[in-house]
């Protein structure tokens, strides 16, 4: 892997959290996956468009990105190594030829300049140790006029995770740090960021879907609980899977448990 300067996250995306997410893309996408049709649209991809994945994970929004970019490509990147080599898999098993996968550090990658028509990432870019560098970096991968589109989480008070939070005994030091998943949940710090990145038309949305995170209450808190942030945060007690199980029971619809959460859709022009 090429130089690496955001080296807590590089560890725990080569560690049990990286490890998890490749294991369980299927999960994470049931997740997340909701939000792809709105942050896809809003990128406007084009057939002969050259697309960037930022943090791009399992690289679900990356196959997606290059079938609507057919004539073009996407490339995914990301500090993962395990989770690269699922997106690799799933690309081959799937099809899809104009892909290709990269490990780096986007705030010091060495994107080519003007390379690419479009920047898109589905929650992957709130754990920049400096947000400006890495837009700054990717404001410099793409083409003057190129568009950018990403998602990053709301505030949690916004989504049905309040709920399980609320269940959860309360955290000394909530995870809202710089680099941590709510870093980009103010709608003033993103356009702050992306302003000292050179980025203009800075818009910000909120958007809303449906998170399927198990198939029963008793599934989904065993999934949930051993997401990254709760066991880094909780450890791996037991009784937490109750506690959670016991939150989870009101989310039953439809065979599932299903959550609402939102989140804020940002876009953005070099």
């Amino acid at each position: 892997m090429a130089k690496i300067v955001n080296t807590h996250q590089a560890e725990a995306w080569n560690g049990y959290e990286g490890t998890h997410w490749a294991e369980h893309p299927a999960r994470y996408d049931a997740v997340n996956g909701g939000f792809n049709d709105a942050l896809l649209d809003a990128a406007a991809i084009g057939p002969h468009d050259r697309v960037l994945d930022i943090g791009c994970g399992n690289g679900q929004t990356t196959r997606l990105a290059a079938r609507r970019a057919r004539l073009g490509a996407a490339t995914g990147v990301d500090l993962s190594g395990p989770m690269l080599g699922t997106a690799e898999r799933l690309a081959a098993e799937e099809g899809v030829g104009n892909v290709e996968f990269t490990q780096g550090d986007t705030e010091v990658h060495p994107f080519p300049d003007g390379a690419f028509d479009v920047a898109i990432s589905r929650f992957g870019v709130m754990f920049f140790t400096d947000p400006v560098a890495a837009f700054g970096n990717v404001r410099r991968a793409l083409r003057d006029g190129g568009r950018l589109a990403f998602l990053s989480m709301a505030p949690i008070g916004d989504t049905d995770l309040k709920a399980l939070f609320a269940a959860l005994p309360p955290l000394e030091q909530p995870p809202v740090g710089q680099d941590g998943p709510l870093s980009l949940s103010d709608p003033a710090r993103v356009r702050e960021v992306l302003g000292a990145a050179g980025f203009g038309s800075v818009n910000c949305r909120r958007v809303e879907a449906e998170q399927v995170w198990g198939r029963d209450a008793r599934d989904a808190a065993r999934f949930f609980a051993a997401w990254g942030p709760i066991r880094y945060n909780y450890g791996s007690d037991g009784g937490l899977v109750d506690t959670l199980a016991g939150a989870m029971r009101r989310f039953e619809r439809d065979g599932a448990v299903r959550l609402r959460s939102r989140a804020w859709l940002v876009t953005a022009r070099r």
